[in-house]
């Protein structure tokens, strides 16, 4: 597999790390990134993580093999109007979203005749920092990927963009879209809002210093995903606001449970609960739910 010129739009930590990863696998002869920050495209191109720096997205995508889109998920539709009239015949395009129903939605409003060519992906890969300064090619390492295919899509197009994950050392899934969100929403997104809202309530305090300043170990792992990018994470839960809405009424729930518990001083069922939770970690961590 060999991909002889691939565009990446938005070259921050995931479309970086996809585009160095292509590199160290030599799966691919030059990458032409486009983004719109002209500092980290600089950084971008100095670190090697791309070849050449396009002016726009249109730019990037022609004559290209394989568009990688990686922005923030609001961003999608536009630039699939932008490069559909660059698509060369025979280019793929795929996304990095970490929403899907959208995602999708907005392809088919804007690819028309090229839509079958649309491979939808989110690798299941991230860290709290962001941008091409971050792009690590290990990043995907044994990190899943989940494929959430279009019935348009031709089968030798899904074997080739799952391949390409499969060399750069991901393990691939496939789902549809709508179980993806429904996913995602209870392990990925409500984890992130959880983190913000517990920052931000904590930081408007009035003891607000004295609380960081005591902060250890507990805090900085719960709110580490805070730090997160907040342009990315604001499109996240606005597309995904129907799923998310229901996961925070679950949470709701579960946290009015234990708030019982403490008001009673119910210290077995605490236990339980908590006894409950950690079994559920630890077989989580040794992979009987893989």
């Amino acid at each position: 597999m060999f991909f002889q010129r691939v565009a990446v739009i938005g070259v921050g930590l995931i479309g970086g790390s996809f585009s160095l990863a292509l590199k160290e696998k030599k799966l691919c002869g030059h990458v032409v990134g486009a983004g719109r920050g002209r500092a980290n495209m600089k950084v971008a191109l100095k670190r090697g993580v791309i070849d050449s720096a396009a002016p726009d997205a249109a730019a990037a995508a022609r004559n290209s093999d394989l568009v990688m889109i990686s922005t923030p998920v609001s961003q999608f539709e536009g630039i699939f109007r932008e490069i559909k009239g660059n698509l060369k015949p025979g280019s793929l395009v795929m996304d990095a979203g970490s929403t899907k129903r959208d995602v999708v939605a907005a392809a088919r409003r804007a690819l028309g005749s090229r839509l079958a060519r649309f491979v939808p992906a989110h690798p299941i890969a991230g860290a709290e920092h962001s941008g091409a300064a971050a792009a690590n090619p290990a990043l995907f390492r044994d990190r899943r990927v989940v494929l959430t295919p279009l019935k348009e899509n031709r089968k030798q197009d899904l074997d080739a963009i799952a391949a390409l994950w499969s060399r750069i050392g991901a393990r691939v899934s496939r789902m549809t879209p709508a179980a993806h969100d429904q996913v995602f929403a209870a392990v990925s997104h409500l984890p992130h809002l959880l983190a913000y809202a517990l920052v931000n309530d904590v930081s408007r305090r009035r003891n607000a210093a004295q609380l960081f300043g005591y902060a250890a170990g507990g805090f900085r792992d719960f709110t580490r995903i805070a730090s997160s990018h907040p342009e990315m994470w604001r499109d996240i839960c606005v597309a995904n606001g129907d799923q998310l809405l229901a996961e925070v009424a679950r949470f709701s729930a579960e946290l009015g449970k234990i708030r019982k518990f403490l008001v009673r001083k119910d210290a077995k069922s605490l236990e339980r609960l908590f006894a409950r939770a950690r079994a559920a970690r630890e077989r989580w961590l040794n992979g009987e739910y893989a």
